[in-house]
């Protein structure tokens, strides 16, 4: 899976990065993690499947969510987990929020073929 975070300027969300992939990698799974600042999401929108917001832009989530096609999950970094550097909970916030995604994508498709 491939999870961006986003956030102002980068320093504390590189730190939960870091944590991440750590976490990432003492269970074995191999996920690409990485931050960009705020106003790069744009452009970066083709290389992730799940956009994580740093809790100290979370007032501009709606924003980012119209920019970010309906496909790919976006949600707020949980701000205790990341306060905490808790790179496993936050692996796991992106892990559940692209798992719930692809069911409901997957309910879509099935009610498409239905109507069909």
């Amino acid at each position: 899976m491939r999870i961006c975070l986003a956030c102002c300027a980068g320093m504390s969300t590189s730190i939960v990065v870091q944590k991440m992939r750590e976490a990432a990698r003492s269970c074995n799974e191999n996920h690409e993690i990485w931050a960009i600042e705020q106003s790069h999401i744009e452009r970066n929108i083709e290389k992730f499947d799940v956009l994580l917001i740093g809790p100290q832009i979370k007032h501009r989530y709606l924003v980012i969510r119209e920019l970010v096609p309906s496909h790919i999950p976006v949600a707020v970094i949980d701000a205790t987990n990341y306060g905490r550097y808790d790179g496993e909970a936050v692996l796991e916030q992106a892990k559940q929020l692209y798992k719930e995604d692809e069911k409901c994508q997957n309910q879509n498709s099935v009610k498409s073929l239905k109507t069909d």
